[in-house]
């Protein structure tokens, strides 16, 4: 008999049907007639209840149905005498399909700490928490890809190992294919990258940003969507090694194209979460307010349905950097000195608290916060006629800050190479870059939204190692 999944069959609720499921049990309870099987296969946060006569089956199947354990079932949907369920099986096959021995699987059903599921990365997918993560994050790249599709954007594939570092941080993860015990050495003592495999010392990219506007002058409209790294020695919350960021660039398109794109992408996106993900986003809500329930009310995090809401129900705020530095330098937790950062000078870079406070105490919506001072801000952003501020804009969310940083781009030649040569960033890695704006310059646009960081978001989990499958931390490359 063909397998139908469990999510199919729920649907459905088709009463009288004779089906076969597969699955991994979830718990398992028995009477001295009866057992009842609680049956997931990934396909919702939903289990079937199994019922099983357990003077029927074997006994020594029965009892290798096991927490873990992975069973076929074929059998007769029938009306539930539960209040649980609305439907259940009354099982007439069964196939014990892959053991689990109780006594060394370790997801059993009780509580588990995030941290211990971290431990056992390779098996957290089976819990309920990290299926509904699993399927949120599956939604949410078919969303990513389906809006910019149906907007026109062609997608572009940006290279992984790259010469450039389009941040400037310089806190990437070398290439190399050189032996480290013996490595060439030029005539002053440098390491010798013309003996490397590319010819050239070679990095771990931290964005697609730069080769993604050479596609943009020609296509229009693209964007890239590709895993990118930072070898940033940081084990906050907020942090990892890998992560996938989604990068639009989009040509004649200035800053005020770039907020409302930003706007309405990120409002599609968490619709179409609250669309197809209700069941997944419910479960977390109430995990998360059951995690919460012991703290004070002014401490627990608004509840996830209401925040994703919140932010599809209000336009964003749109601030200049110069009147959110006056609103926060005025500020009650400023004046009385309860931001870790105080706020005492224009040209501050602005931490989560500030952002936060912006957004969840003074304009009570989401805010893009615009024109920051050049000194802050990467070398390709537009140069305001101020001389003092670029065209950058971040859109700010509530619980986590930042969520997308882009900016109009420096489209005029003579600017930016002279913004690059002020940096000390090697003119000769970025001849190519600089004759995009030789040959058909033109006004354009875009931004960089950290995939992890929408999760988070979404998912209303606190930790980033949480909503990624296998996280690359600090000292942490297990799985």
């Amino acid at each position: 008999m063909k397998r139908t999944e469990i999510k199919t069959l729920l649907q459905e609720n088709a009463v009288g049907v004779e089906v076969n499921v597969r699955g991994w049990v979830r718990t398992k309870r028995a009477s001295k007639n009866v057992a009842f099987v609680a049956l997931n296969d990934g396909s919702t946060i939903h289990n079937i209840q199994i019922v099983l006569d357990v003077n029927v089956f074997d006994k020594n199947d029965l009892a290798k149905i096991t927490t873990g354990a992975a069973i076929s079932v074929d059998g007769e949907v029938v009306a539930s005498q539960g209040s649980v369920q609305s439907i259940e099986i009354n099982a007439k096959r069964l196939e014990i399909l892959g053991e689990a021995n109780p006594d060394e699987y370790p997801l059993q059903p009780k509580k588990h700490s995030l941290e211990f599921l971290r431990e056992i990365a390779h098996l957290r997918f089976r819990s309920s928490t990290f299926g509904a993560i699993t399927r949120i994050r599956h939604s949410m790249i078919f969303a990513v890809h389906q809006y910019f599709t149906m907007h026109g954007f062609f997608n572009i594939h940006t290279p992984i190992i790259t010469g450039s570092d389009a941040e400037g941080a310089g806190e990437m993860f070398h290439v190399s294919t050189l032996d480290p015990n013996h490595l060439p050495k030029t005539e002053t003592g440098e390491i010798d990258y013309s003996k490397d495999f590319f010819g050239k010392e070679t990095n771990l990219t931290v964005s697609g940003q730069l080769e993604v506007e050479t596609a943009m002058a020609g296509m229009s409209k693209v964007y890239t969507f590709g895993p990118t790294f930072r070898a940033e020695n940081s084990n906050t919350s907020r942090h990892l090694a890998e992560f996938w960021m989604i990068e639009p660039e989009v040509a004649f398109n200035d800053l005020i194209d770039n907020m409302d794109l930003a706007e309405d992408f990120l409002k599609y996106l968490i619709q179409y979460a609250l669309d197809h993900n209700s069941d997944d986003l419910q479960f977390l809500s109430n995990r998360l307010q059951e995690e919460e329930k012991g703290k004070p009310e002014d401490q627990r995090s608004m509840e996830l349905i209401e925040k994703l809401k919140f932010v599809l129900e209000n336009e964003f705020a749109r601030v200049t950097y110069t009147e959110a530095i006056e609103i926060l330098k005025n500020s009650k937790p400023n004046k009385k000195k309860k931001f870790q950062y105080l706020i005492e000078e224009w040209g501050a870079d602005l931490q989560s608290e500030h952002e936060r406070f912006l957004v969840e105490k003074h304009f009570q919506k989401p805010v893009i916060l615009i024109d920051y001072p050049a000194s802050i801000k990467a070398f390709y952003m537009k140069q305001s006629e101020d001389g003092k501020t670029v065209r950058a804009m971040d859109v700010l969310f509530p619980q986590i800050g930042e969520i997308i940083g882009g900016s109009q781009r420096e489209e005029n030649y003579q600017k930016l190479k002279r913004r690059i040569t002020e940096l000390g960033i090697p003119e000769k890695e970025m001849w190519w870059y600089l004759d995009t704006r030789k040959f058909g310059t033109v006004v354009h646009s875009g931004f960089g939204l950290g995939f992890e960081r929408l999760m988070l978001f979404v998912t209303g989990m606190g930790n980033i190692r949480d909503v990624i499958p296998f996280p690359r931390t600090p000292q942490n490359a297990e799985f």
